[in-house]
């Protein structure tokens, strides 16, 4: 089963583990001092925040699958529709090690589908464009879309 996942870059992470520990009623799974994250079954979804983003607020939304079978099925989707679309197996990213695949909706907002294989002791690795090629700067591996600023992981 899949699970919804929403990424949002915040301006003090203490004070928003305390907000989002409060409204979901559960500490962080997942806890580093630039980085925090929840896996709630009520409702399924994998919540994370970071400091690390270009700018306060969304940073990206996506879809968590628990098989590699579930992801591949994502990937045909976005190829499917002849969307925006790049694969990264074996990507470094917020503190995991994924197989993913990168979107971009009409509007912008990046969307990661992704199947986490296992955690690693790193936040991520050099960003990468949609196009699949070098973008500068160091953060984590999310495509970012050519004209658009995004630094989401």
């Amino acid at each position: 089963m899949k699970r919804l996942h929403v990424h949002i870059s915040v301006e003090n992470l203490q004070d928003s583990v305390r907000f989002y520990s409060a409204v979901f009623a559960a500490e962080p799974s997942v806890l580093h001092p630039d980085y925090a994250k929840w896996m709630l079954d009520d409702p399924r979804v994998n919540f994370a925040i970071s400091q690390r983003g270009s700018k306060v607020g969304l940073d990206h939304l996506g879809i968590q699958a628990e098989t590699p079978e579930e992801l591949a099925e994502l990937g045909n989707r976005l190829e499917a529709a002849a969307l925006p679309h790049v694969a990264q197996p074996g990507s470094t990213c917020c503190y995991a090690r994924s197989d993913k695949h990168w979107s971009v909706d009409p509007s912008g907002i990046p969307w990661e589908s992704f199947h986490t294989l296992e955690s690693i002791p790193t936040y991520g690795a050099p960003v990468l464009n949609i196009l699949n090629q070098p973008s500068g700067g160091e953060g984590c591996g999310c495509p970012s879309v050519p004209g658009k600023t995004s630094s989401c992981c």
